[in-house]
């Protein structure tokens, strides 16, 4: 089924075929053309009185499908370009953070939780043991 422009327009615009409708808020341009005004939309708050959203919050449906990143740092450190050229198998890179500190969480590049290094069958995980507080995550999404 193909559609004219007429048609299409109607049905945007409300469901009639009667294209002469003024709305509100449309405006009539000096040139004789018709736009939309400008949307009007609400001021972000990122301040510690913002609502904090439950998990199981309906509101939140959409976003549970989602993947982002979720990565650990054990540590960072500064290097010069001559001791990376240096480092072969079995080279040892010294980083700031000693081994009883926790370790970062970091989803989506942003810090989130604290946490120690345990194994779990072979393999690595994290139990969380600090978490950041929601306020302060809110204000590092503003950045």
């Amino acid at each position: 089924m193909t559609m004219t422009q007429e048609e299409i327009d109607a049905l945007i615009s409300g469901g009639g075929l009667d294209l002469d409708i003024e709305s509100p808020d449309m405006d009539d341009s000096p040139d004789g053309t018709r736009g939309v005004g400008s949307p009007d939309f609400p001021e972000l708050d990122y301040g510690t009185t913002g609502t904090i959203y439950s998990p199981l919050d309906p509101k939140l449906e959409l976003l549970y499908d989602l993947q982002l990143p979720v990565s650990i740092e054990l540590g960072r450190t500064n290097m010069l370009i001559r001791e990376i050229l240096r480092l072969g198998r079995g080279s040892v890179i010294e980083f700031d953070k000693l081994v009883s500190e926790p370790v970062d969480v970091l989803i989506n590049g942003k810090k989130i939780a604290e946490g120690e290094v345990v194994v779990i069958d072979k393999h690595f995980g994290i139990r969380i043991t600090t978490l950041v507080d929601p306020s302060d995550r809110l204000r590092g999404l503003k950045k």
